[in-house]
């Protein structure tokens, strides 16, 4: 099958177009431009590229159209495959159709987590030898890629635990953004679950969920989707999960830490953390199971463990003990606490949180790996959510971690003032609470400023969800030239 995709270089698209292109069919794909990592990556996985948008990409005529979630309803080569009459479908529809048939989902949905949490399933399970399919939007670093086709053998499953007979795996991860100009519904609600995690409910993604409550009801689409023989793992300290959760005709099964004050549900999986160390004892039913010493840092990063030891064990019948001293072995996902390089003593960590609680947990992650010297927070308000008003006192709070705060120009200086984040007074407040923050003026700024401030031992975050300016190499040059 010849499958086209318009805006193939999106970090969901372009995946996908890979997985096709794995499975043996032919995927060509067209976009406004190319950059590295996924232009390079579209390359080597053999996706022919066309750039711009125009209806000559639709010839030869492909068998399959995916048009992606930025397409708007104006872009002419979309328009041109919808107006001929083409076979058209979302991303989201073509992974189900294409992808999941006769597989068993296992779908990471949730505002915080998602793909980390993919990528721990994917590892757990494929060190357990089931051979999984995954599809995730990072690049675990366990894998060579973000997407791989599952193994031909079928299960049944009986390592470990009383999981129904399930078919070979697939691990996606759950986005709740919508599809497609032509669908709005959330991407997660496609994806067939049999066993599905939410990590965190939390409202996010404010250009198409303009209050809590309807951000909410995605989750409960979401989990209304599990049928009853499958299986709903859900974080038990989350009061709007455990409101998701009730309504769920699937077995569900709660996670939390030791130290959430949770009384409303039995969590049948529980971390207890060791101070001042990314380890915990993990518990499962009340019985002590074993220590687990994760190489990613942070509180959050041991929620997301408990998340996917309950969907892996729980759901497909993997052996506790493997999958824990799988997860010993996790090292991670690019751009999740990503150190990319220590130039002159200085170590510059990615990551691409954005969300207040997102920054937070990174900051206190990374606080508390590295306790000597200074971490600076540079942060780039880029997302629709980020850029608006609505977190302006949830930021004023998410930073506390950090030593030196210096915030990046707003991503889309084109949102109203009356609903624009206000970075001077977020300053102030930040102040207030005496962080040293700045709100610069330029990427090129930053660099300076930083290379200026920076000593051997400090850590430098660059926070933000899109290419932020060319920053990580600027920097690093910057850094570099410095007299040693």
């Amino acid at each position: 099958m010849h499958v086209h995709f318009v805006a193939v270089a999106g970090t969901g698209m372009g995946p996908l177009a890979g997985l096709l292109k794995s499975a043996g069919h032919e995927v060509t794909g067209s976009d406004t431009s190319f950059y590295p990592p996924m232009g390079p990556a579209l390359e080597r996985w053999g996706v022919r590229l066309k750039e711009g948008f125009d209806p000559g990409h639709l010839e030869p005529r492909p068998d399959l159209v995916v048009i992606g979630n930025v397409c708007r309803p104006h872009n002419v080569e979309a328009r041109a495959a919808i107006d001929g009459g083409m076979r058209y479908a979302s991303m989201a529809h073509t992974l189900a159709e294409l992808v999941l048939e006769g597989r068993s989902p296992l779908v990471v949905g949730g505002t915080h987590g998602k793909t980390t949490t993919s990528a721990m399933c994917a590892h757990v399970l494929e060190v357990a030898g089931l051979e999984p399919g995954f599809l995730i939007g990072g690049l675990p670093k366990n894998f060579e890629s973000s997407f791989k086709l599952p193994g031909p053998r079928k299960l049944p499953l009986a390592s470990g635990g009383p999981a129904p007979k399930r078919r070979a795996p697939f691990v996606v991860e759950g986005d709740e953004y919508d599809t497609a100009f032509f669908e709005k519904t959330p991407k997660f609600w496609h994806y067939r679950p049999e066993v599905g995690i939410v990590t965190s409910i939390e409202h996010d993604h404010i250009d198409i969920y303009p209050d809590p409550a309807s951000y909410q009801q995605a989750f409960d689409g979401f989990v209304s989707r599990i049928p009853e023989r499958g299986l709903l793992v859900a974080s038990a300290h989350d009061p709007l999960v455990l409101d998701v959760a009730r309504r769920a005709a699937a077995e569900v099964t709660y996670t939390c830490l030791a130290s959430d004050d949770v009384t409303a549900v039995p969590p049948h999986w529980m971390g207890a953390p060791v101070a001042g160390r990314s380890e915990m004892d993990v518990f499962v039913g009340g019985s002590f199971a074993g220590r687990v010493v994760l190489r990613v840092p942070g509180e959050h990063n041991m929620r997301n463990a408990l998340s996917a030891l309950a969907a892996c064990c729980q759901g497909f019948g993997v052996d506790v003990k493997t999958a824990m001293n799988a997860l010993e072995t996790f090292d991670g996902v690019r751009r999740r606490q990503d150190l990319l390089y220590e130039a002159r003593g200085v170590r510059v960590y990615d990551d691409f949180a954005h969300h207040p609680t997102a920054v937070r947990e990174t900051l206190a992650a990374l606080a508390s790996k590295h306790p000597g010297g200074t971490l600076f927070a540079v942060f780039e308000p880029r997302s629709a959510t980020a850029c608006r008003a609505l977190h302006q006192e949830d930021y004023a709070g998410a930073f506390g971690s950090a030593g030196r705060v210096v915030f990046a120009p707003l991503g889309r200086p084109d949102i109203a003032e009356s609903e624009r984040l206000d970075l001077g007074r977020l300053v102030s407040e930040l102040a207030a609470r005496d962080v040293s923050a700045i709100a610069s003026t330029s990427v090129d700024a930053i660099v300076e400023l930083l290379a200026l401030e920076a000593r051997p031992g400090d850590t430098v975050a660059l926070l933000s969800n899109g290419a932020f300016g060319g920053i990580y190499d600027k920097l690093r040059a910057s850094l570099d030239a410095r007299p040693a």
